[in-house]
């Protein structure tokens, strides 16, 4: 467990303490992705060897870090599985990373909607005019939020 809060503090920094618990559980899926239940919670998941928190983890345990914030005009899209678009954008925390998980949330609620992989550190995501600034891959809706336990 201690292996894991350690990789998971490296992404989102303090805010892994949430995640521990007495018990953990590893789900396989055919997905190439990894469930971690904690105490039998989906908390934690594991993409291409990167651990971040599962978007029901976001949800239920809210942390400040990584944070893509878009306009509300942009919501039932990312619900649907699209991809993060700059015109859409309207704030970025600074410790976005090029090629690191990012949580796309709401303006309104600061509600996490899915989680992506930024294609820009923050600076550079705010500088772009249009186009595509973060990859999708775990929104509301999909197979792994609607996995039952």
């Amino acid at each position: 467990m201690n292996g894991i809060l350690e990789q998971l503090r490296q992404e989102i920094g303090e805010g892994a303490f949430q995640y521990q618990g007495k018990m953990i559980e590893v789900i396989e899926t055919n997905q190439d992705i990894h469930l971690y239940l904690v105490d039998k919670e989906p908390l934690i998941l594991e993409k291409d060897g990167i651990l971040f928190p599962s978007l029901r983890g976001a949800v239920t345990h809210p942390f400040p870090a990584r944070r893509i914030v878009v306009d509300m005009g942009a919501v039932p899209y990312i619900v649907n599985g699209a991809d993060i678009m700059r015109p859409g954008v309207v704030d970025v925390t600074p410790d976005v990373l090029a090629g690191r998980p990012v949580q796309i949330v709401d303006e309104r609620h600061g509600k996490p909607l899915a989680l992506g992989i930024s294609l820009f550190d923050a600076s550079a995501l705010l500088e772009q005019e249009k186009g595509k600034v973060a990859r999708t891959w775990h929104h509301v809706g999909d197979d792994i939020w609607n996995l039952e336990f």
